[in-house]
């Protein structure tokens, strides 16, 4: 099994990513877990037409320790295998306390055991990298960590902060740095600032995705680019990205 957490600056575009890369992976025979950690709960919505499915938290809310595998993961497009982790009620709570919570509530009820996914995909929310939001980049959660970004500043500085933080975790047994995926916004010299971000982090842009009406019109309907437009060129692309993403980890056998 495989584990990889995508992270980014909020409305960088990584759930979009995220959920194309699974489509794109489990159309290859891969057995992929999907887990939306990101208090919105919105990560999977691609997978299943729009439609939000029950969070842990939401669950446990509901059930206690009662809660079953059956009621947390739920089975989208291609196979995928879908989780939400949720977050507190508005106002209330630490949404990073929500990530761990459903991590070790997915461990304790061993579904990576039950499933035995060929690849587990992370989608995190990287505004801020607080003891939550790391989570899957630490505890043994993810072998690497991708960043997607744009050349918009933000983004960048947003992409920075995580980075340094996988840094920061060297030597530790922790994810290490996969790699960055340019998601373009039509910046003035985006490609090479986004190279230059990669460089000062001694890693490589693995793929990059262009503006795209196809992805647009996708996620208007609420489902991934290859079920709309599978030979478009943001197809390719995403595929492209996906399968820099999977050697990056070494590959599945």
């Amino acid at each position: 099994m495989k584990k990889l957490a995508v992270y980014g600056k909020g409305g960088i575009g990584k759930s979009t990513v995220s959920c194309n890369i699974s489509a794109a992976l489990a159309a290859k025979g891969l057995r992929v877990m999907q887990i939306g950690c990101d208090p919105k709960a919105d990560s999977t919505a691609l997978l299943h037409g729009g439609t939000r499915i029950p969070t842990v938290l939401d669950a446990e809310r509901q059930k206690g320790m009662n809660v079953t595998l059956d009621d947390i993961v739920h089975v989208g497009d291609f196979g995928v295998l879908c989780v939400e982790a949720g977050g507190p009620l508005p106002g209330v709570g630490c949404a990073g306390r929500g990530i761990i919570n459903a991590l070790e509530t997915l461990k304790r009820l061993g579904a990576y055991e039950k499933y035995q996914p060929d690849l587990v995909i992370y989608d995190v929310l990287g505004d801020v990298v607080c003891g939550g939001f790391s989570m899957p980049m630490r505890g043994g959660y993810a072998d690497r960590v991708f960043v997607v970004t744009s050349g918009e500043k933000m983004a960048k500085y947003a992409a920075g902060n995580i980075c340094m933080a996988v840094e920061n975790f060297r030597g530790r047994g922790y994810a290490s740095l996969g790699g960055i995926i340019l998601n373009r916004r039509g910046t003035e010299g985006e490609d090479a600032a986004v190279q230059m971000l990669a460089d000062d982090f001694h890693t490589t842009v693995i793929g990059a995705l262009d503006r795209s009406a196809d992805i647009a019109e996708a996620e208007k309907q609420d489902c991934a680019v290859r079920c709309l437009k599978p030979d478009s060129l943001a197809a390719k692309q995403l595929d492209a990205i996906a399968q820099a993403m999977l050697e990056a980890c070494g590959g599945v056998s």
